[in-house]
């Protein structure tokens, strides 16, 4: 890969984890983000002159400046689709201007909504139905993303992750409430989530994916769905837990999460087909990792 990519979002989740594969592989990178912080500009998504001024030699983007969850924010609607479709409008319209070479962005399953009953794999083609303000301000950056593409040649991807977990992620998560409640000795319980299907990947896999569409040479779809190979219960992921925790005591209710959506099990054949993308992190391996990462800030 050659050029300077202008990274958004590189403070958070997925964005740090895109900043150092970047890094590593010696590419000139342009890392802005609302918070600033090490090698990270402090620019607001709405600060159009500013970014501008700092983009000025980017030739892509990886746009992963964002309300990063239907968990955020969920008491300020208005903040979501400022964040996540304005700020997406803006990134789209400085790379139109600027002639940039593609545009990635990070998307989320919570776009798709609940997924059409009786399909065994869904594909990135059923209609988006989102149920939250967060899925709905995500597919209208995808379509967003579709028509600069249509109407102004625009090159861009969406990349669907599934529910992100790993070392770096803060909000809520039940993966992460499972870890610091083990390492507290405290025990955990949902009264919800027993045989509630989710299908987790690590934030590694999803930088992963986003480096590999923005490196690839053609790319015949303009979305993907990122998962991490695993469509398990949640009752299945504290058993999981328990072999990296010994000490986690979970318990849990029946039923479906009441603020999640039901979703089959996501097709990624496409994403392994036009990208390369193949997961990498198990289950396992990645809670063990996300288990040292809480263990080491706390």
């Amino acid at each position: 890969m050659t050029g300077t990519i202008l990274l958004t979002g590189a403070a958070g989740l997925i964005g740090r984890a895109v900043h150092r594969t970047l890094r590593e592989r010696g590419d000139h990178v342009i890392a802005v983000d609302r918070s600033g912080g090490d090698e990270i500009v402090a620019c607001d998504l709405g600060e159009t002159h500013r970014l501008y001024d700092l983009a000025a030699s980017a030739t892509a983007t990886v746009h992963c400046g964002a309300i990063s969850g239907p968990m955020v924010a969920r008491d300020n609607p208005y903040l979501i689709i400022q964040s996540n479709v304005a700020g997406t409008a803006n990134i789209l319209e400085l790379a139109r201007v600027r002639k940039m070479r593609r545009v990635v962005t990070c998307s989320s399953v919570s776009a798709y909504g609940n997924t059409p009953a009786g399909l065994d794999l869904v594909p990135e083609d059923v209609p988006l139905k989102p149920t939250s303000v967060y899925g709905a301000s995500k597919a209208a950056g995808e379509h967003l993303l579709d028509g600069y593409a249509l109407q102004h040649g625009l090159d861009g991807v969406s990349i669907r992750p599934a529910w992100v977990y790993g070392p770096g992620r803060t909000t809520d998560c039940a993966i992460r409430t499972m870890i610091l409640d083990a390492q507290a000795g405290r025990s955990t319980h949902f009264p919800f989530g027993r045989d509630f299907y989710r299908q987790y990947v690590h934030v590694d896999d999803v930088a992963t994916a986003l480096v590999l569409a923005l490196d690839a040479e053609k790319l015949p779809r303009r979305s993907y769905t990122i998962t991490g190979g695993s469509y398990v219960v949640l009752a299945e992921v504290a058993r999981t837990m328990k072999m990296v925790l010994p000490q986690a005591d979970i318990t849990m209710g029946a039923g479906r999460d009441p603020v999640d959506d039901v979703q089959a099990r996501f097709d990624i054949s496409a994403a392994k087909r036009d990208l390369g993308y193949s997961p990498k992190v198990p289950l396992e391996e990645g809670i063990r990792a996300y288990a040292d990462w809480l263990a080491a800030r706390n």
